[in-house]
């Protein structure tokens, strides 16, 4: 599950921005997820409570992400990570002159259940079938227990 966080001003979307920007991260960041692994925040922030350089932030988004899903152990996972993630957000951030950064934690996928139950490890039938079906559905728990 990758959640994103992106703090905002509140002069850096708009609705239809926020829900394309949504969109292309879950189809474009994460193609192979099930799209309700994909959670994307927009919390605006005003100037006055947004500081950047010690000075209220104008037309700035910052984002931290925490993956569950999937993690990036290799440096070239990564990367292609960083191009995916650069790719979705570019053209919404370069057509609103919008300053931005991001940076990703990783959380360790036995800290993690949806809808109470263990996700499916990566690439297995039943992570298909959830991909297929875009929501959870229960299983042989042993499985899930044994494959981790």
């Amino acid at each position: 599950m990758p959640l994103w966080n992106i703090y905002h001003t509140d002069d850096a979307f708009n609705g239809e921005e926020k829900a394309e920007l949504a969109d292309r991260i879950t189809n474009i960041v994460y193609p192979h997820l099930p799209a309700f692994y994909v959670g994307v925040v927009f919390q605006e922030v005003t100037a006055e409570n947004f500081y950047i350089a010690g000075k209220p932030a104008k037309n700035f988004v910052r984002i931290w992400i925490d993956h569950i899903a999937r993690t990036l152990p290799l440096p070239e996972q990564k990367a292609d990570w960083m191009r995916r993630a650069h790719k979705a957000v570019l053209p919404i951030f370069t057509a609103r002159g919008v300053n931005w950064e991001l940076h990703v934690d990783e959380t360790p996928r036995d800290l993690w259940l949806i809808q109470g139950l263990i996700p499916p490890m990566p690439n297995t039938e039943q992570e298909k079938k959830w991909h297929a079906d875009n929501k959870p559905t229960p299983y042989a728990i042993e499985a899930a227990v044994t494959a981790q």
